[in-house]
């Protein structure tokens, strides 16, 4: 399966666009799977054991929850919150 990532995650994974092999058949499957070829990247994705509600997860380019199907051939994006600083107006 081909996951991209954005923002923080690719210091995680050091690329924009990872492949990796998923088992299971669900979105949160997938994100699992990502998580623990990328650990580094649980952060940026859970707050504890819950998917942070910030975190846009798409598939194929659609928004989806986590107990949506998914397919090996699927195209996965995990999109987390850009937190930035305040930025001072002239």
């Amino acid at each position: 399966m081909e996951i991209t990532v954005y923002g923080p995650l690719r210091a995680a994974t050091g690329a924009k666009t990872v492949t990796l092999d998923v088992t299971g058949t669900t979105v949160a499957d997938a994100i699992d799977a990502f998580t623990d070829a990328y650990p580094r990247a649980t952060n940026h994705l859970y707050d504890g054991d819950e998917l942070r509600p910030s975190v846009r997860v798409l598939v194929d380019g659609d928004r989806v929850t986590l107990e949506d199907p998914i397919s090996e051939t699927a195209s996965l994006s995990l999109v987390p919150a850009v937190q930035g600083g305040s930025r001072s107006m002239p």
